[in-house]
């Protein structure tokens, strides 16, 4: 098994740094060949936009969303979690459209308004210490969606079939037990 890290932008450095931790081998992904070699994919926080963009000149975007159409896990934090959504409310920009959510940019404050917040996400045994940094909030998900974890009664981890998706930044904390999860969902594909 080999799990694939995007690295188009973004704090891909942290997720590689987390599964080294895990002893789980990676590849850092930038094109599709790439893209090829792993069996399961995180796409890490960043600036949404601009990993559209640089995909998109490799060649990598519109056949990523094949390869997750086709039941390629894939693993969406912050700016991940945006670009896999369905619809982004608040900014009009290209999605891959993988998890039927509604996502608003940003909702959660700029940069100066980061937090730390524990909360439940269902399957581990006690509270994770969720980063949230300029993160996106859920505002609309379909039936077939499940909802991991909440935060004030808003969804913050989601999964719909081979999608996971969270709003706060796992890889940024020393607690390995969200990619562990990502892992066995790979496992399980």
């Amino acid at each position: 098994m080999l799990i694939g890290v995007l690295g188009v932008q973004g704090d891909f450095r942290e997720h590689r740094f987390m599964l080294e931790r895990l002893g789980i081998p990676f590849k850092i992904v930038r094109t599709p060949e790439e893209l090829n070699q792993v069996d399961g994919l995180i796409i890490a926080g960043g600036e949404s936009t601009t990993m559209i963009r640089i995909m998109k000149r490799v060649g990598l975007f519109d056949y990523l969303k094949e390869k997750i159409k086709n039941g390629l896990p894939v693993y969406g934090t912050c700016a991940g979690m945006i670009l896999l959504a369905a619809h982004v409310e608040n900014y009009p920009q290209e999605s891959l459209g993988a998890i039927d959510i509604h996502v608003v940019r940003n909702a959660y404050g700029r940069q100066v308004d980061s937090f730390v917040e524990s909360v439940e996400v269902k399957g581990l045994d006690s509270p994770f210490e969720a980063i949230f940094i300029r993160a996106p909030k859920v505002v609309k998900w379909k039936n077939d969606v499940h909802v991991l974890s909440e935060l004030e009664g808003t969804p913050v981890m989601l999964r719909q079939d081979n999608v996971l998706v969270s709003s706060f930044h796992p890889e940024l904390t020393g607690d390995p037990r969200i990619h562990d999860y990502f892992v066995n969902m790979v496992k399980g594909a």
